[in-house]
């Protein structure tokens, strides 16, 4: 048996090919939108791709089945479980063929078998791997979100991502009796799953690319429950924020994920051009790191850095009905950004400019905006009372604790949620450390603020400080 994994560290997501090197035949599961990969790997090993599959209805990332399938002429296979409102709504014209529960699929000398596993999603399925060449028992299991290391699936994102109200709770009971029944798996199966640390799909998941049953039946929290309230009441509680292009991105990859043609990569773009851009309402993206865009950049753009949470904060504040245009240090950085963005169905980046439309800048219209800021500890001496205080942390992390007279206005939702701030009064932003109150200073300047300051160090400092800390139903530390 061949198998290659294949990890995406700002999706912090998984997937696999799995060939028989006897036939040449191989399957890959969960591939995402960056389908070049794949060829090249079955390229390399020898094998020719004759299955394209997938776990479940992804919500993090577009899927890249449909299109690998198209690439390679692979049979697309498909969930037919979880009910009418979560099946696959392009399977036929794609003339995908449907799993169910119990199926087989035999990729040379390896078996897959498939499980359906529902609670992460209602059609999730798990995959168990035989290598008949060497044994009758499956060797390991491709888990998808059902299981990581350390942590399972959230269940929960029907209704907090997708709007499908009233499905968590059913959700997390179906989740229960999917690890009751994959309890009887043997405990030596290695398990592959789809995500890693850094992943939203999920609130505890390890860093490992692989663990066994029998080490998660110790170690992973949720096999420790044999109680089904208390698992359903555990499951539940302080999962993070969902990013808000999980929606989108449910029920692209249900409806049907397009393909990309052959456009070509977007245009290096001129001063004048990026004006004439900002104009006509497209979203203007500095992706440059944070200490640059902090010391000077150009009125109007928003700032997402190139780091792993990229795509994160690109789907969760970019519009995906509006024109993009980003500024980087170097073309490819620029080209990386717009691969990143593909991954998440940002495909509307028109246009990147460089550092010399900086200079430019300066030269030509003016000097170029700085973000103020000022160590997080000034605010405890109260000289800066009259400032609305905005932490853009998680709920979570603002309900373990959080500065005295501080407002909550989290990150991904912050536009919506300052709209009756005057624009002309104070505002100081603060994160954990510094680098979402980044994107917070500039998300709150290019949309009309004009007086705000990132407060250097975020709570962490200010914990270190040992300065007052407000714990929700608990006396102040």
């Amino acid at each position: 048996m061949i198998l290659k994994r294949f990890y995406d560290e700002t999706l912090a997501q998984a997937s696999y090919l799995v060939g028989c090197d006897h036939t040449g035949d191989a399957i890959i599961i969960d591939p995402n939108r960056d389908v070049e990969q794949y060829v090249a790997a079955a390229t390399a090993e020898k094998v020719r791709i004759v299955y394209v599959t997938e776990t479940h209805i992804h919500a993090d990332f577009v899927s890249g089945s449909r299109e690998l399938a198209r690439h390679t002429g692979a049979t697309l296979l498909l969930s037919d479980e979880g009910g009418p409102d979560w099946r696959y709504r392009y399977a036929t014209a794609e003339g995908a063929t449907l799993l169910h529960d119990g199926d087989t699929i035999d990729v040379g000398r390896v078996r897959i078998t498939v499980l359906h596993t529902p609670g992460h999603t209602p059609e999730h399925l798990t995959f168990l791997v035989t290598d008949r060449a060497s044994a009758n028992v499956p060797v390991a299991a491709i888990t998808g979100d059902f299981i990581f290391a350390g942590d399972v699936g959230r269940p929960d994102l029907l209704e907090r991502a997708a709007n499908i109200g009233g499905t968590m709770e059913a959700s997390a009971r179906l989740l229960f009796r999917s690890l009751q029944r994959f309890k009887q798996q043997p405990e030596y199966l290695q398990l592959w799953p789809g995500h890693g640390a850094g992943s939203a799909c999920g609130k505890a998941l390890g860093a490992v690319p692989s663990t066994t049953l029998g080490y998660e039946r110790i170690a992973n929290w949720a096999f420790g429950i044999d109680d089904e309230e208390e698992f359903v009441r555990q499951v539940l509680e302080g999962q993070p924020e969902p990013p808000r292009y999980f929606a989108t991105m449910k029920h692209i990859n249900r409806d049907g994920p397009s393909v990309r043609g052959g456009g070509g990569a977007p245009t290096r773009a001129s001063l004048a051009m990026v004006e004439r851009a900002k104009a006509s309402g497209a979203w203007l993206v500095d992706i440059r790191p944070t200490p640059n865009f902090i010391a000077g950049h150009m009125p109007g753009f928003v700032h997402i850095p190139l780091n792993k949470s990229y795509t994160n904060w690109m789907g969760s504040l970019v519009p995906y009905d509006r024109d993009v245009v980003l500024l980087a240090e170097s073309e490819s950085a620029a080209m990386r950004g717009v691969k990143l963005a593909s991954l998440i169905g940002l495909d509307r980046i028109i246009a990147w400019c460089g550092t010399d439309q900086l200079e430019e800048y300066a030269a030509t219209r003016g000097p170029l905006s700085s973000v103020a800021e000022e160590d997080i500890t000034v605010m405890a001496n109260g000289a800066r009372a009259t400032t609305n205080v905005v932490d853009v942390r998680a709920q979570s992390e603002w309900d373990g604790g959080h500065i005295p007279g501080a407002s909550h206005r989290f990150l991904g939702t912050l536009l919506e949620q300052t709209r009756e701030l005057p624009r002309d009064e104070p505002v100081a932003v603060h994160c954990a450390g510094g680098s979402r109150s980044a994107i917070a200073a500039s998300l709150l300047e290019a949309n009309g603020f004009t007086n705000v300051t990132n407060l250097r160090g975020g709570f962490g400092a200010w914990k270190a400080a040992n300065l007052p800390v407000v714990v929700p139903n608990e006396e102040n530390a």
